[in-house]
């Protein structure tokens, strides 16, 4: 499956949940997490999505690094599956009010 099927997927996904997943695209720094996603209440997550096969390359790893050494939360969803129990962890922080 490609990944352009996945970020199609997650997008529906987060827009049924109340939230947008953004393409984040950051001039002069390859490697940035394919989708900013945005949750009602503020909370925002990067993900960068792989298909199962699919690695992170040495600038993606350095990125994702960086993200979260300033406190980004950075998500690697790998597949359909991943996906699916990504929707399922977001559903979940809507739900509680988690989202702030």
């Amino acid at each position: 499956m490609k990944e352009s099927k996945l970020e199609e997927r997650l997008v529906r996904g987060v827009k049924r949940l109340g939230g947008r997943a953004y393409k984040f695209v950051s001039p002069g720094n390859v490697g940035v997490p394919d989708r900013m996603i945005v949750l009602p209440g503020g909370r925002v997550i990067f993900a960068e999505l792989k298909t199962d096969q699919g690695t992170i390359s040495p600038m993606q790893r350095h990125q994702i690094r960086q993200l979260q050494q300033l406190g980004a939360t950075v998500w690697v969803v790998r597949g359909m599956q991943g996906v699916a129990t990504t929707l399922g962890h977001l559903r979940t922080m809507v739900g509680e009010g988690d989202a702030g």
